[in-house]
């Protein structure tokens, strides 16, 4: 009897040489072609997650909470995303946070880790973190803005499925739902955290010159997504899920992301290294561990090698920097954690971004 697994190991190979190729992101050679160039990498990405509904221009703001907490003031909001859910967030603000004392401000994304039940929660856990990051990064001197992601946290149940569909099953329909309408969950995922973002340079505290992001695993996915769509951000560290979706297929790791994370057609364009390209010349720090099987290394070196080529382009070489740490896996260190507030303290608070 033939061996079952006999001629199966190449399979994605058969799969990968039979699609469309995938046309290799080449950066010119000058600063004035890259910027035509950029141009229409972002309005592709724009393209490529769907017919997203206009985010609303007057958005409303509900508080439903106030108070103070261990020498910071927590406030919890939802906002109507014009896409037929109420997206709940927290805001926390040094306690001396004015109009006239404004602060630096960070985005925080959370994980997925199929914890669909924390969300935003994560602020104040050690789920994903190894410190609860939210309190940790306030007392540092920054304003912190987190939401439930689609699906998550409060939004569990709350998808088209209803409450009869939480967890995985939720966000499966949630996707099905988007692909009909024309577009990706993903997108719809990006567009709340954009319009997060709009609430948060709204808000007479935050210095919208030195805002940042930040988050692990998919909250990371986000970061450099975002960074990508939006100039308001600054800089962004990501922790984790630097993953270059061709060498996620030839290490068979497509099983380590849900279905939300799934661009139909980026292939027909480019790899991640054109998306994270995008975030030049604004600090970027990547911080990857080597045996973390969503990202294989091979593909990190691929998108490191290509970034940096554009960061020279603006002579900003030093904005970009990418992390492999030996022997680690899908986690947040403390080490990790240690060079997050360093970036974010010399990046934000500091103003050392190289682009005054």
């Amino acid at each position: 009897m033939m061996n079952p697994a006999f001629g199966q190991e190449e399979v994605w190979k058969k799969w990968l040489e039979t699609a469309p190729p995938v046309p290799e992101f080449k950066p010119p050679s000058s600063l004035h072609e890259w910027e035509k160039q950029r141009t229409e990498i972002r309005q592709r990405l724009w393209m490529l997650l769907g017919k997203l509904p206009e985010r609303p221009k007057n958005l409303k703001i509900r508080i439903v909470e106030k108070r103070d907490s261990d020498g910071y003031r927590l406030e919890k909001f939802v906002f109507d995303n014009g896409a037929g859910d109420d997206v709940p967030g927290y805001l926390l603000l040094p306690l001396n946070a004015s109009a006239e004392n404004k602060y630096p401000a960070i985005l925080y994304c959370h994980w997925h880790g199929g914890q669909y039940d924390v969300g935003k929660e994560e602020l104040f856990r050690t789920n994903a973190v190894c410190v609860p990051p939210g309190p940790e990064l306030v007392k540092n001197g920054y304003i912190v803005i987190a939401i439930d992601a689609c699906c998550f946290g409060e939004r569990n149940g709350k998808g088209p499925g209803g409450v009869g569909e939480k967890g995985g099953a939720g966000e499966m329909t949630a996707s099905k739902f988007n692909l009909w309408v024309g577009r990706t969950l993903w997108g719809m995922m990006l567009r709340d955290d954009l319009i997060a973002l709009d609430y948060l340079c709204s808000r007479p505290e935050v210095n919208t010159n030195r805002i940042g992001v930040t988050g692990i695993s998919m909250g990371a996915t986000r970061t450099w997504w975002l960074m990508a769509l939006d100039e308001r951000l600054k800089t962004g560290v990501a922790v984790c899920c630097l993953t270059r979706y061709q060498n996620l297929i030839q290490t068979k790791g497509l099983k380590y992301h849900g279905i939300y994370y799934f661009v139909p057609g980026v292939l027909n364009y480019f790899d991640t290294e054109a998306v994270v390209a995008l975030s030049a010349p604004r600090p970027l720090l990547f911080q990857s561990g080597e045996l973390d099987e969503g990202s294989p290394v091979e593909g990190i070196k691929i998108i490191e090698s290509k970034a940096r080529d554009v960061y020279q382009l603006y002579g900003k070489e030093e904005n970009f920097k990418s992390i492999i740490y030996e022997n680690t896996g899908h986690v947040y260190t403390p080490e990790m954690w240690k060079r997050t507030l360093a970036w974010f303290d010399e990046k934000l608070k500091n103003n050392k971004t190289g682009l005054e």
